[in-house]
This record gives structure tokens, sequence and C-alpha cells, in this order.
């Protein structure tokens, strides 16, 4: 009997990616404006670049980028980019179709919902309140509660601990075979791969179910719990 859904939060509940490429572009067309004497696609791939290397919650890119560049920062270009990069960001977060339609028929039926996502703590609540999801889900457990990054057990652990519920009762979906897929079945949970946030080009997930549209999970749950 599935009881509980846990869900990944970037690239399974919203575009993250699609998100961060729009920001960043926003983020040089606007430094530019203001007058800096940068290649604009030139710029952006350096910054994509270092959110590869340095993590893509870094809070000090565009510092990072201006020091890098040209030994100082500007503050008229640095403000520039930072308010056009959370204009931008607000405008392209979007959870991907069917998320809202999905989390509420699971809640009509009695499913219980949580977050695990290696996403720092108030990152992650922030997107969560950007979407208006903040009072879906019962339980958030991120790098911060954990200290610990996918696929390592022990956030999964303590979301089945939160939500009160045994292995055979829960069921994880994610974009992330190496992470998601791989750290949720060393506990012998179940497994979806959100193949329509793939960003790898994935061919083998591993995952009980590979699934399209966020929406066949509930299909997937009525079939298990009618079995």
């Amino acid at each position: 009997m599935i009881k509980a859904v846990i869900f990944d939060l970037d690239n399974t509940l919203l575009d993250f990616v699609k998100m961060k490429r729009f920001a960043i572009r926003a983020a040089m067309s606007a430094m530019v404006e203001a007058g800096l004497e940068i290649d604009e696609q030139n710029a952006y791939d350096e910054i994509f670049k270092m959110y590869e290397k340095s993590g893509w919650e870094n809070q000090t890119i565009f510092n990072d980028y201006l020091h890098q560049q040209f030994g100082h920062v500007n503050n008229k270009y640095l403000a520039a980019g930072i308010v056009a990069y959370r204009r931008a960001r607000e405008a392209t977060l979007q959870v991907y179709p069917n998320v809202n339609k999905t989390l509420f028929e699971l809640l009509k039926i009695g499913i219980k919902l949580a977050v695990v996502s290696d996403a720092p703590s108030r990152e992650a609540w922030m997107r969560i309140y950007y979407l208006n999801l903040h009072h879906i889900f019962d339980h958030v457990i991120t790098f911060d509660d954990s200290k610990a990054h996918k696929p390592s057990p022990k956030p999964f652990q303590m979301a089945m601990a939160a939500l009160d519920v045994r292995t055979d009762e829960v069921l994880m979906i994610g974009d992330w075979p190496d992470r998601d897929v791989v750290g949720a079945k060393q506990l012998g949970i179940r497994t979806l791969f959100a193949r329509y946030g793939d960003k790898f080009d994935v061919k083998e997930s591993g995952a009980d179910w590979d699934i399209d549209d966020i929406y066949e999970i509930v299909g997937i749950i009525q079939e298990l719990n009618s079995a």
C-alpha cells in the first residue's frame, strides 16, 4: 500500500535549468546595457562554467565573475546583473505541466507528500514559495537538514521517518538517476525517473518506472494500491 511520495525538487517539480539559463542571459544583457564592455555570449558561457564548477547555488557568482575578469567589482554593473537575474528568475520559475494537478490529486486520495533536495534550505523553500507549493508538502528535507547529498540514504531515511512510512509504502521520483534512483533503491524504495526533466540524455535510468508526464504517478499508485 503506497502511503507517501517523495519528490526531488529541481528538474522534477520545476524546470531549474531553463530558469537558470534565462536568468543568466538577462543578467549579462543588463550588465552590458549598464556599460560593461563584455561579449554577452562569452560571458554567459563563462558564468555557466563557473556555476558547474562551484555549484548551482553559488550566491556570489557575479562578484566572482567581475573580479575574475577585471580584478575588481564595480557595484554599478553588479547591481544591474543581480536585479535582472532576480526578475528573470521570478518570471521563469514555473512548475512542469500537470504538477499542480498531480499534487492535488495525490492529496485527494490521502497520499502524504515530501521533498528531498540537495539544495540549501533557504533556496529550496524560496523556490517552493515562489511556486505557491508551501502548503502542499508535509516535510521538506534539504542538504542543510541532512548534511548529506544524495545518493546518501540519510535524507531519504529522514523523509521516511518524518512521513512515518516504511520503504514499501513510499515512492521516490527524481530526474537524476545517479542520485535520486540510486539513493532511494539502496533502502528498497521503488523509484520513478522523471524523464521529462532529464538534462543528461539518460538511456537507462535503473528506475522501476520511467515517466514522461508527472501525472503518470497517480495511475501507478492507483494500480499498486488496488492490486
